[in-house]
Order: structure tokens, then sequence, then C-alpha cells
């Protein structure tokens, strides 16, 4: 039997951290408006980033489920995107040193990959392990912008309201590792953004921002948020233009409007299954916006309201 030790090297010449935080950003699971991914771009954007462990992603990876590009040129193959799963050591804007671990979801071996987490949590005696990603809910992009927090024990999501009481959801590497690192009596928690699911299939830096922002409370960092508010307020102006050359569009936006309003004054409570009445589904939703969206592309390709915009994410 292959041991978790196995899955991983660490780099000797890994700089020596006291408590540090490690934040987890993987690709793979459940991330409307691209949350957690654009999250981690602007960590890395413009500081020096040391990768101090790397996982063998050989033994992580589906190729067949997720084929990394190779790119061709006239008659060879000149260059391929080889996916990278590893741990990274940055430092916020205070000098502060903090790990970052970044890449693909693992596709196998999930308890074998979690029992590697917990012996580098050791290692390098992290004292925080936190997650982010963005999940998408019938909310409004016109209402302050809502987050779940959970994790491995009450004290560290003090102060955070609860969305859900008990659900049954699709499991992740990253869940089951906070599950388990919870069972070893190590800290970990995350935050997950709640991202209009109107807007969930494209790049929301708002959502970004705000699991910054929640992230750096949580664990003393000051953490880089410039590039994701400029973007933000790009995309807001963006989407309200949207939104004002759709009738459609503005109606559902409203009714979203009402339902927070009343959701939040506590004369209704949120429904976990979606819009109710004659408000179409997330799906239905999304396909209209995506169509609009087309419309103000000449070649139909699908952007969000981000210029920089990539591949739409199915909302949930």
């Amino acid at each position: 039997m292959l041991e978790p030790e196995e899955l991983y090297q660490v780099d000797a010449d890994s700089p020596q951290l006291t408590d540090p935080v490690l934040v987890v950003a993987l690709d793979g699971f459940v991330d409307a408006g691209a949350a957690g991914r654009l999250a981690a771009a602007a960590l890395r954007e413009g500081r020096d980033v040391t990768a101090v462990v790397r996982f063998d992603v050989d033994q992580l990876i589906d190729y067949r489920s997720r084929r990394p590009p190779l790119r061709f040129e006239s008659d060879h193959w000149a260059g391929y995107d080889a996916p990278a799963l590893e741990i990274s050591v940055l430092t916020d804007t205070g000098g502060t040193p903090y790990l970052l671990l970044t890449g693909p979801e693992p596709d196998t071996q999930w308890e074998r990959f979690v029992a590697a987490m917990e012996q580098i949590v050791r290692r390098f005696g992290i004292r925080l392990v936190v997650s982010l990603m963005g999940i998408p809910m019938a909310v409004p992009h016109t209402r302050p912008l809502g987050v779940t927090a959970h994790a491995t024990r009450r004290e560290l999501t003090e102060g955070h309201e609860a969305w859900f009481t008990t659900a049954e959801v699709p499991g992740s590497a990253v869940a089951l590792l906070e599950y388990r690192l919870g069972q070893a009596g190590l800290d970990a928690m995350g935050f997950a953004a709640h991202v209009p699911h109107y807007l969930a299939r494209t790049e929301y830096p708002q959502a970004a921002r705000t699991l910054l922002d929640h992230t750096g409370v949580a664990a003393g960092l000051f953490l880089p948020t410039e590039s994701l508010t400029t973007a933000a307020e790009r995309a807001e102006a963006q989407i309200a233009a949207q939104v004002q050359a759709s009738e459609e569009i503005a109606h559902v936006v409203q009714a979203l409007e009402r339902q927070y309003d009343m959701v939040s004054s506590g004369r209704g409570r949120l429904r976990q299954t979606g819009l109710g009445g004659e408000l179409p589904s997330a799906e239905e939703l999304a396909a209209e916006v995506e169509r609009f969206l087309a419309s103000q592309d000449g070649e139909g390709t699908e952007q969000g309201p981000d210029d920089d915009a990539s591949g739409p994410a199915s909302p949930s």
C-alpha cells in the first residue's frame, strides 16, 4: 500500500515559517463566478511565488476527464500546459508569509490526498486552513454579497450567519479535507461567496474580493484586493447596462430583490431549492443571460460582464 508521503515532494530549501495560514483554491469543483480562481490569481499577481510542495499529479488526475492542452504548430507539437498541484509560499501586503494551494482538484485517491495534506499541515505548523469558492444562489447582484462560512469548530465562524441547515451536497476533495482535519483536531474553515445564479457562468470579481476580505479577517492577513476592486467596478457598470437593455432580466432582478429583502427583514426565509412562483429556474435564467451576452458579440462567443472572462462554468 502506498503511503501518503509518496504522493508529494517538499522542497529541501523551503523556508522556515512560524504558524502560517494555508489558503486553498482548487479547480474542478463548483466555483460560481470563478470566485476562487480569481481570488488565487489576485494573491499571486505581482508577488514572488515560490513552490514548496509539489504533488505527483500522475497519481491524482484523470487526464481523460480533464485533458490538458497541447499546442500544435504546423507540423509539430510545440508546447504542453502540464497540470500542477502545488503549495506555494507568498507574503501579504504587510510582509507576513502564508501558503497557497492551487491546481486541479484530485480525481482519485481523496483519502490518501487528505492524509498527505494532514502530514503537510503538521510539518509546516499550519495553524489554519482556509478554502475559497463561489456558489450560485438565487440572490440579486444589487444587494450585499453574502457568504457561507463553515469550519471544524464553531469558534472559527463566530459572527457569521448560517444560511443553510442540513443539506446533502456532492462531495469534494476540499470538503473532505476540512472534515478529516477537524477529526484530527486541526483548524480548518472555508468561505463560499453567494454569486447571483444568473452570473454564475461568468467571472464575478466582486465575489473574489469578498472571499479575500473574509479570509484576511479570519487569518489575520492583509491580502491584496486592488485589482479585484477595479475589475468589480467595471463589471458592475457592464452588468447594469446589460440589465437595463433586457426587460426580462430586469424583471427577474427586481423579483430577486423583493425576495432578498423579505428574507433580510425576517418576513421570509431563504429557499434552498431555488426560486418559486413564476420566476425562471437558475438554468433558464443563465441560458437567457448567455443568449443576451452572446448577442453582444459579433461572433456569438459567450462573454461575461468582464471583458477578460474565460469559459463558462455551469450553475447548480
